[in-house]
This record gives C-alpha cells, structure tokens and sequence, in this order.
C-alpha cells in the first residue's frame, strides 16, 4: 500500500479517483463499508480508490480534554486498511490550521489535486472543516458544480445496535469483547512494540514479551488467550493485562505482558498485534512466585483449550 501525507500527493494517483474520508478509529464495519463502497466504485470505473484519514485524532486538536482513547493508532489503522484492499493511504497532519480550513477550500483542493475526482465517499453524518461546517449538502452542492459524486452512507447496524468507536471502546472497556468483535467486525486487537521488561518470566519459566501498545483503550485487567500475529506468522499464547501485584516491585504501572506458546525467537523492537480470542479470569495477587508459577501453567494450559490447540 501506498503511503501518502498531502493533498498535493493525491496528482499521483491514477485517475478516475475515488475517496474514503473519516477518522476510522477502529475501522469497524461502519468504517469498512465506506472504504469498501470507494473500492467498489474505482473498480467499476477502472480507476484508484485512495482512504483518507487523520493523524493525530481530531478531537486531539479542537478538545484535548475530550479526546477518546484510540482503539488503533494510525499505523495499526494503516494495516487494516490494507487488509481491506486499500491500495492508498492518505494521512494528513491534523492541525489547527487544517482545523481552520473552510470546508469549501478543503473540498476544492482534493478535486484540483485529483486526475479527475470521481467520487468522495464518507459516512452519512461526516462533518469537516472550519466549525465542522461542511456536510454531505455541501458535498452534493459542489459534486454537482464540479463534477463528482458525494456518497453518504447510511449507518450499519448489528442487532439492532449502531456500530459506533463509541460503543466499541465501551464494550472493550468493560471486557464485552464478544459485543466488541460483533461491532468491529474481527476479534479485538492490540498492536504494540515488543520491549524490554524485568526478565522475571525467564526466571519462572514463562518468558514474556512486554508490549508498548500503540492504541489506548484496553480491556479489564485479567489473563487473556490471544493470538499474535507477528512477521506474517499466527502465535497462539496468553497475556496478562494489568500491574502485577504479586511482584514487590511492580510500579502500579499497567502493562502487556505476552507469552507465546513454544517460541523462542528473539523480537524486540517488532511490532505485534495481540488478537483477544477469550478471557480467562481476572487478575490476582499470589502468596509468592512459585504459586505464580503454578497459576501461569493453568493459564498456559487453559488458553491452549480456548484456541483448540
């Protein structure tokens, strides 16, 4: 996929152009039906769909104190976008200028850059530019003028509930996670780095890989059977979310901690995206470390059971 970070970028695409614009935090079934609308109609009119979004999250910009915590980082978004079939990415820097742009100027300066414009393609309630003032109206309005069509689709519904990055950071956060994948569309995910910890999980016989994770929002604190997906490979293990209390040292920090089942590779400094496959109970604080121990090998063996391996 083609990364792309201004307007002026877009002249490189092959034309007819299609776009997707919206935040896509999450890129849930909502968001997957508004890139997948694009991809569909650049196909039929033999041209290029290119998704467009944001970075940082807006509301970052206009209310910092307001802004949610994000359910994927641009990068872990980039990836699955990708998977959708996007072959161009457009993130453009959220700023307070671009905050300021009028929605007109915002408009006329994808259709200049496009090799023509085919087509802007957004969620039914996508506003944009200075005071949020432009809307699928506006987009009509000038589609008719210069000549592209404005898509505005209508919300996805699942059981009778709106998908929404709302409603799905709630469910993560209070450990919905079957809720959670209805709405997402895929099993709830976490990309993070791989970085150096304590090292105590060799000492016991579990080492772990401790995860910088790039999103925000997680769920409960607890023991979780995963699958990471790591360099193209598929690793069935467990994680466990939170601040260690049986550890004398731990910080009150909350942290990742994976370990992969019968892997022995070293990956600091990769990225690894953590799939939650099932929860396995919550968090707890043991007498000492060789109760730890006995614990972590029920976990390992549980969550072996959950991934039907």
């Amino acid at each position: 996929m083609r990364l792309h970070s201004s307007i002026a970028e877009l002249a490189t695409v092959p034309g007819p152009v299609c776009l997707a614009i919206g935040v896509f935090d999450g890129v849930h079934l909502g968001h997957q039906a508004v890139i997948r609308r694009a991809l569909e109609d650049a196909r039929a009119a033999d041209g290029t769909a290119v998704v467009v979004t944001f970075d940082p999250h807006p509301m970052r910009v206009m209310r910092p104190q307001q802004a949610p915590r994000l359910l994927t980082s641009t990068r872990h978004k980039a990836q699955l976008i990708e998977q959708l079939g996007a072959g161009e990415l457009l993130v453009l820097p959220f700023t307070p200028g671009l905050s300021a742009t009028p929605p007109e100027e915002f408009v006329l300066a994808l259709h200049a850059a496009c090799r023509p414009l085919r087509e802007i393609c957004v969620g039914h309630t996508w506003s944009f530019g200075h005071n949020r003032t432009g809307n699928l109206e506006l987009l009509k309005t000038m589609g008719d003028q210069l000549g592209f069509d404005e898509i505005g689709l209508p919300a996805v519904e699942i059981d009778g509930e709106v998908v929404s990055s709302t409603a799905i950071r709630a469910a993560v956060e209070e450990g919905d996670l079957a809720r959670a994948a209805r709405l997402l569309g895929r099993d709830f995910a976490i990309l993070g780095t791989v970085v150096h910890g304590d090292h105590l999980g060799r000492t016991i016989g579990f080492p772990t890989a401790n995860l910088s994770a790039h999103n925000e929002q997680f769920p409960p604190n607890g023991v979780y059977a995963v699958e990471a997906l790591q360099g193209g490979r598929k690793l069935p293990g467990v994680v466990n979310i939170g601040v260690r209390p049986t550890i004398a040292t731990a910080s009150g920090e909350r942290v990742l901690e994976l370990h992969l089942f019968d892997f022995t590779s070293d990956i600091y400094g990769q990225d690894v995206e953590v799939v939650f496959r099932r929860f396995l109970r919550p968090e707890q604080k043991f007498s000492g470390l060789d109760a730890l121990k006995t614990q972590i090998a029920r976990d390992v063996s549980d969550a072996r059971k959950a991934l039907g391996i």
